[in-house]
């Protein structure tokens, strides 16, 4: 066995009373995948920062190939060999491939004159090395696609001569086909001898492409394991890990026994509540007919381009309505989204960060923007009441704040989609419009998400909800329809689709006859897999 590239013994991190790192202890070895998971909070990113040197732990050690490693800024860390990958890419996109992968370390004639002569080799040998000779130097990264970009921050880890390489949810905005291709690329990496610390929310990249893992909660590393033995739990080991279920490594992140990762609420269907009568936007979607009831969850499904995200803006009223109508209760909406508030009408955005929420305005704020009239009089807010409720919704949620008046931004990714959620409860929606609210947080948070939908259903509220992971949509909507190219191709019980049913319908093939109900027993299907990317 390999001495560790990297150990980290005993690091703690805390900001003010909030204890972020609690005495975690981690390692990597050269040429192995090392997957970080945990919670949204769990402290994965407190702990990336202080590797990276952008935070200074209050105790611990680490160690970097037998060396004391003590960062103090992100510069020394790439120095020292550590590169990072993050989810939102750090690339000028005016800039070619060669400018962004050598910024910072550019090689120069007399102390200024840009040496190009010199440098180019180097990037074209570090994009070779990566298996993808076919991008150039000299095109403009403006003009590359995702995944082509994520190669640009790769290669100029190559270029720094990187020995650990930190990947934070690389696949996030990736489309399925870019996913095998980068998972070749970072076993090339690996197979090269360079240390890989990989982060991600789903635990079949885990599998498909780690060797070994650590769990983190509140703080602290709660259990580890690889391919061969299994993970541990303290003293006792679980079966290796492709014979691990979900629910098992769920627990680890979690601190408690997951019986179902897709629980369900009973609930039933009653009268139409939301019609949508031939609509079309712009572009997308094309002549959308649809209904929903209350206490129905549907679900929406297809590939990237297909509209969902589109119809969902359209009924909103985000975007105009060329054409048809939407209608709640039987009455035509008013237009723009402020007319389809006073209607009953409610949305979750997928892209929560610039849409779904203002991140610099505290969690009472936000909470409450939609539905301001019972802490009004006379023009005034009592803060007092509005606080008082807001407290309510937090502790029913499980929101995870120092006080509502925290700004949303300082929370993670889970709270901050839960935060977004109690908005369209609190405004007392009739019709909750949910875009993708499960991408980008962890399980655990994905689990009580599930049941907050559920508990909508059963009080009477109808759910019109747009996911690209299909088990979940199979296992918690009544009734799935599937969009193809901007029109609604079927709509069927979820029980009479299958994964396969409905990626064959997405892709514009003929709708398949009826199958059993997928068991849900993996994290990710077939065409989740090709449609990660935002619409």
């Amino acid at each position: 066995m390999t001495h560790p590239l990297l150990r980290m013994t005993g690091i703690a991190k805390s900001f003010g009373a909030t204890r972020a790192l609690d005495g975690v202890s981690f390692e990597v070895r050269p040429g192995e995948v090392m997957a970080l998971v945990g919670e949204n909070g769990a402290g994965k990113s407190t702990l990336m920062k202080v590797l990276s040197g952008a935070y200074r732990p209050d105790a611990g050690r680490m160690e970097f190939d037998g060396r004391p490693y003590q960062p103090a800024s992100p510069h020394q860390a790439r120095e020292a060999g550590v590169a990072m990958i993050y989810q939102e890419l750090n690339l000028c996109p005016d800039l070619s491939v060669e400018d962004n992968v050598m910024l910072g370390q550019e090689s120069r004639h007399y102390g200024w004159l840009l040496d190009r002569r010199r440098q180019r080799p180097w990037v074209t040998d570090a994009l070779e090395r990566l298996g993808h000779p076919e991008v150039r130097p000299e095109t403009p990264v403006h003009r590359l696609s995702i995944a082509a970009r994520q190669l640009v921050e790769i290669a100029r880890a190559l270029v720094m001569d990187a020995r650990l390489i930190v990947f934070d949810e690389p696949t996030s905005s990736l489309a399925g086909r870019d996913v095998e291709q980068l998972f070749t690329v970072i076993r090339r990496l690996r197979d090269a001898g360079i240390g890989i610390i990989y982060i991600s929310h789903f635990l079949e990249e885990v599998r498909a492409v780690c060797d070994r893992y650590t769990v983190l909660r509140d703080g602290r590393s709660v259990g580890a394991g690889d391919l061969k033995s299994g993970p541990k739990k303290g003293s006792d080991p679980l079966p290796p890990l492709k014979e691990t279920t979900e629910a098992e490594i769920v627990s680890l992140m979690v601190g408690r026994s997951v019986s179902e990762l897709f629980p369900t609420v009973p609930h039933a269907p009653g009268e139409v509540v939301l019609s949508i009568d031939d609509v079309s936007g712009r572009a997308l979607p094309r002549g959308v007919t649809l209904e929903v009831r209350r206490g129905e969850i549907l679900g929406v499904a297809g590939l990237v381009g297909a509209g969902r995200t589109e119809l969902l803006r359209c009924i909103f009223g985000l975007d105009d309505v060329s054409s048809g109508r939407v209608r709640v209760a039987g009455v035509a909406v008013k237009s723009g989204p402020e007319g389809r508030i006073a209607a009953g009408l409610g949305m979750v955005s997928e892209d929560r960060k610039t849409e779904g929420l203002a991140q610099v305005r505290s969690v009472a704020d936000n909470l409450t923007f939609s539905r301001l009239g019972p802490y009004s009089r006379f023009g005034l807010l009592n803060l007092r009441r509005r606080d008082a409720a807001v407290g309510e919704w937090m502790q029913r949620l499980r929101v995870k704040a120092r006080s509502p008046h925290q700004d949303v931004v300082e929370l993670s990714g889970g709270n901050q989609q839960k935060v977004a959620i109690a908005r369209v409860l609190h405004q007392q929606a009739d019709v909750l419009l949910l875009d993708e609210p499960t991408r980008g947080i962890d399980v655990g948070t994905k689990v009580e998400i599930y049941r907050l939908i559920g508990e909508a259903a059963a009080a009477g509220k109808a759910v019109l909800f747009v996911s690209s992971y299909l088990p979940e949509l199979l296992a918690i909507c009544d009734r799935v329809a599937v969009m193809s190219r901007g029109r609604l191709r079927a709509v069927r019980p979820a029980r009479d689709w299958t994964e396969e049913a409905v990626l064959h319908c997405a892709v514009g093939g003929s709708v398949l006859g009826t199958g059993g109900r997928p068991s849900g027993q993996h994290l990710e299907s077939s065409l989740a897999a090709q449609d990660r990317e935002t619409e």
